[in-house]
């Protein structure tokens, strides 16, 4: 009888979050990426791969470099970021890889003073001083990277901390930063929020993308984020193109800006030398 009162007093009986041997091993296996991310943080085992977005207009054209933060397992093999980010978002360990991504992102402009440049960020990293003490100490440094740059904040993220976001957005958008509105139309939207926020850029998310020239239902709601979107002054950028067809409906419905593997995929090996000097004078078509 007291082996079987031990048992129900297990760790999964007093603990909520493991319930279950299933919840157990998920958390085991949580713990473990993150440890992995934790590790490949602190040995400086990241690269920053970078994907073109065109112009519709000229495909030829690159409108800017979006860069995606790539960490390293001890095998130099790319920890999915699928597996931790959503796991990191309200972490200091998610700051610590906007930190990071930052830092490489600003080294690349430093390096290529020609290029105009996206890097993600979530809003929560604004309240984190070495973040803003990296991005300032960059402006300080180089005045005009700031005319360059773009940060890319996804809705989500975007929506939960407004009263800190706002203030930040006006403060550098003195510096000559433009601000993407990431996986636009993928979730609840707050028009007045966006209202407030005026973001520059709207990112038009992957699902609304995907067969959008072959799926009526899809170009519903493809010409209803469009259409918000260019009620707000945004300047709209599709992501996820893969197929000629949806790059051809998009650019017809309005979208001025290409993103996806159809155009090439992240590398970290760019050909900075394919942007352009100057930005193209395409009218209607000139981000920010």
């Amino acid at each position: 009888m007291s082996y079987m009162k031990e048992a129900k007093s297990s760790k999964f009986d007093r603990d909520p979050a493991l319930s279950s041997p299933l919840a157990a091993a998920v958390s085991v296996q949580d713990r473990e990426t993150l440890a992995m991310v934790s590790s490949a943080l602190k040995d400086r085992r990241m690269r920053l791969a970078f994907q073109p977005a065109v112009y519709a207009a000229d495909p030829s054209v690159i409108g800017f470099f979006e860069g995606f933060i790539r960490l390293l397992n001890l095998r130099d093999q790319v920890i999915p970021a699928r597996d931790f980010m959503a796991t990191v978002e309200q972490q200091q360990l998610g700051r610590e890889i906007d930190c990071a991504a930052l830092q490489l992102g600003l080294m690349a402009m430093q390096r290529n003073p020609q290029i105009r440049v996206s890097l993600n960020m979530s809003a929560r990293s604004v309240g984190y001083r070495p973040w803003v003490e990296i991005l300032r100490r960059a402006l300080l440094d180089a005045p005009k990277m700031g005319a360059n740059l773009i940060l890319e904040i996804n809705e989500a993220s975007a929506l939960q901390v407004p009263d800190v976001l706002k203030p930040f957005m006006a403060d550098m958008r003195e510096h000559g930063i433009v601000f993407a509105l990431d996986d636009f139309g993928a979730g609840m939207t707050s028009l007045r929020l966006l209202q407030d926020l005026g973001f520059e850029i709207a990112k038009i998310d992957g699902s609304l993308v995907k067969n959008v020239d072959r799926l009526p239902q899809g170009q519903t709601a493809c010409r209803a984020a469009i259409a918000l979107a260019e009620e707000l002054g945004m300047y709209l950028v599709a992501e996820a193109v893969e197929t000629e067809g949806e790059a051809t409906w998009l650019r017809e419905a309005g979208v001025g800006c290409l993103q996806g593997y159809l155009f090439g995929p992240p590398t970290v090996t760019p050909d900075f030398r394919a942007f352009r000097h100057g930005r193209p004078a395409l009218k209607g078509q000139e981000i920010g």
